[in-house]
């Protein structure tokens, strides 16, 4: 392997893996087979041990690889599905607030529909209590992104779906590094947002599950509008 050589704004751990996925490509490995250690590749490739282990982790992720403790990383699964999979991640471009928005929107119509059919008067009292520190950051104009995804997250919860709830902690990493490189949430069409959080609220109170999807299309249908504009203002 060639040390990585960082070009535009390609992510380094992206660049390992490319690098990874040549190596085995080369030597044919097959499942079962051992890749180099972490300080091989970190030495070969020259790149810091953090970007050698966030492109492991992404690996694992997805089943490609398996780490075993003082034995070694290992190949998990055939070199076909590994070269299409990995191939996969690498044409992947970053995340934009669209596509999160819009794999959002995906889980939220369920979740809020089984929440509104499901949910507990602890459940109520868990989204009121996050509702209610929301408003007072919007209004006193402090960051609320925390409190905005936490009710999200107890929607989720109160979906009493462990599937859908566990995408949805899979997703917010995304949605924060998302907010974080735009700074849409400190802009001003964010203050009209707790009206729609209160309906969303009052529907699933109400075990209203049509109106509680509607409240949260109306929700996400906006935001969409307004990530449009604030990205046409950003070229």
């Amino acid at each position: 392997m060639k040390p990585v050589r960082i070009k535009d704004n390609i992510e380094v751990h992206n660049l390992v893996i490319s690098k990874i996925r040549d190596y085995i490509e080369l030597r044919n490995l097959a499942p079962g087979d051992k890749l180099p250690s972490l300080r091989s590749l970190c030495d070969t490739l020259q790149v810091s041990r953090r970007n050698v282990d966030e492109a492991i982790q992404k690996l694992e992720q997805y089943g490609l690889i398996k780490s075993v403790p003082q034995a070694g990383i290992f190949i998990n699964t055939g070199r076909v599905l590994f070269m299409a999979i990995i191939n996969g991640i690498l044409s992947l471009g970053e995340d934009d607030f669209l596509s999160v928005v819009e794999s959002r929107l995906m889980l939220e119509n369920k979740a809020v529909f089984l929440a509104a059919t499901r949910r507990t008067d602890e459940d109520l009292v868990e989204m009121e209590d996050i509702l209610d520190r929301y408003k007072s950051k919007i209004l006193s104009k402090e960051d609320a992104l925390q409190e905005d995804l936490l009710f999200h997250l107890a929607i989720a919860k109160a979906s009493k779906n462990t599937t859908i709830y566990a995408m949805m902690l899979q997703i917010m990493p995304k949605i924060i590094g998302i907010f974080e490189k735009t700074r849409v949430r400190d802009e001003e069409g964010f203050n009209y947002e707790v009206n729609k959080h209160d309906n969303i609220f009052n529907a699933i109170k109400n075990k209203d599950a049509e109106q509680a999807i509607k409240a949260m299309e109306f929700h996400f249908e906006l935001l969409i509008e307004f990530c449009n504009d604030f990205k046409q203002r950003v070229v």
